[in-house]
């Protein structure tokens, strides 16, 4: 009996010395097959990562109590600002709930939310610009496309973007030159070169009445030369889903930075090209964006100029 237990034990440990090395080598294989389609967030400035990590809180902080408020929106508080322009306590607590976090953390910094107004130290270098519920009127519509919107300005420019859509559980982030993520994975703009396979999307100018004739005649031209137009409803979403490549492009007259400001460098630093409608870079004050693909941006734009009819 003790003649064959010995044989018996050396097998074993010669079994496992020889499928070692198989169980490490599959093992990189499946690192590397990860690594073609991951890339991880580039390390940045502890303060810069501070600073993103904890507009993420924060914006993973409203995003809950923007689910359960959803499923229940029977009691819901409803005001209005103006024509079609809603505002609900949802929004009102989603911003009260952030800017709590981000004052306690910079209390040295300006803060622009849509509901409260400025607030914080004048003249900061920091400027954070909030949109506690970008979708306001499909999130009282059971429409779930609304997402938190927050950017940090630094010294006027945007520094870091965060748009978290809170029902589907997505993520999106960017920091000035390091490049635009959804969760943890790296995104790109489409590679769409042709304005016939093209999906945009756009909203309604219902603030700038004036400009409708306008307006629906870029829509209709554009209607004609697309595969198809999008109307989701949040801005902060269409620029997002601009630089992940669901939409091939987007543009929209009418809105406020607090809409923008987070969605359109997440957009940028996914490689899309962004302008006012006179291809400048000041849409965040002039409230009109264009956000498209390198290849189908001269087209975009020059229907939006009103140069093709």
């Amino acid at each position: 009996m003790a003649t064959t237990t010995k044989p018996m034990a050396k097998t074993t440990k010669a079994t496992e010395k020889k499928r070692a090395p198989r169980s490490a080598s599959r093992k990189s294989a499946e690192n590397g097959d990860q690594k073609k389609h991951y890339r991880p967030a580039p390390s940045l400035p502890m303060q810069n990562e501070g600073m993103l990590n904890m507009a993420i809180k924060a914006a993973r902080d409203a995003g809950k109590i923007q689910v359960i408020a959803f499923r229940d929106r029977s009691n819901l508080q409803i005001s209005n600002k103006s024509l079609g322009d809603y505002v609900t306590e949802v929004d009102k607590e989603c911003e009260r709930v952030i800017l709590e976090t981000l004052k306690t953390a910079y209390p040295d910094h300006a803060f622009l939310g849509e509901e409260s107004g400025e607030s914080g130290k004048k003249d900061a270098e920091y400027t954070w610009v909030i949109d506690p519920l970008d979708g306001t009127t499909n999130f009282i519509h059971g429409i779930p496309q609304f997402a938190v919107s927050i950017a940090l300005l630094k010294n006027g420019q945007p520094l870091h973007a965060v748009v978290y859509h809170a029902m589907a559980n997505e993520l999106f982030t960017a920091t000035k030159g390091k490049g635009a993520y959804l969760d943890s994975r790296r995104i790109r703009v489409s590679g769409c070169n042709s304005m016939q396979d093209a999906l945009l999307a756009t909203g309604f100018p219902f603030r700038e009445g004036d400009n409708y004739d306008a307006y629906i005649k870029s829509m209709k031209v554009m209607m004609e030369k697309t595969c198809g137009l999008r109307r989701i409803g949040s801005a902060a979403l269409d620029l997002c889903w601009t630089a992940c490549g669901r939409f091939d492009g987007y543009w929209e007259k009418g809105i406020k930075i607090w809409d923008i400001a987070a969605g359109a460098l997440i957009a940028r630093e996914a490689g899309a090209f962004v302008t006012d409608f006179s291809g400048e870079g000041d849409y965040l004050q002039k409230g009109e964006i264009i956000a498209a693909a390198p290849k189908i941006f001269p087209e975009m734009i020059s229907v939006i100029q009103g140069r093709q009819a």
